[in-house]
């Protein structure tokens, strides 16, 4: 825990001081687990220039902790316990489907927010041909309560 539990404290911090400043672009984000040791966060942001600016601000806390942490791997004290791993991905408009049934608003729909279905079709083909400005067509069995998440701008 002594190795991971600072990684995780700045994580909780970072992921705070985002909350607290909508302005920042951070629509939600999800913490998620793969195993009793893989721990990871999926972030849904206005924009890539808004994730970059809040990566490189000076008084925010991702750039004090990334300091931190690059001070420590310069003296040999680094993470030799725990891994980093960062992936970012710009999907644009409509090139995306996300389907929500019989749960509460998850992931992309809780960053964006949700619209009931309405018979976009049953194929991932009818249901892209149905898209039209912001939202993001979904479907779910019969019987299912099926939700559509309006896309991100």
């Amino acid at each position: 825990m002594h190795h991971w539990g600072p990684v995780f404290a700045a994580m909780s911090r970072m992921q705070r001081e985002l909350r607290k400043d909508p302005s920042r672009g951070l629509l939600n984000a999800v913490l998620l687990t793969a195993s009793p040791w893989t721990y990871y966060v999926v972030q849904y942001w206005e924009s890539k220039e808004k994730l970059y600016a809040y990566a490189h601000t000076p008084d925010a806390f991702h750039r004090v902790a990334w300091a931190a942490l690059n001070r420590k791997e310069r003296k040999g004290k680094g993470r030799r316990h725990v891994g980093l791993w960062h992936e970012t991905y710009v999907v644009p408009e409509g090139a995306y489907e996300s389907i929500y049934a019989d749960m509460p608003a998850f992931g992309l729909a809780a960053a964006t927010g949700t619209l009931p279905l309405e018979g976009r079709g049953r194929s991932a083909k009818e249901r892209f041909a149905h898209r039209s400005g912001k939202e993001v067509s979904a479907w779910a069995p019969c019987g299912c309560r099926a939700l559509v998440a309006a896309a991100a701008g």
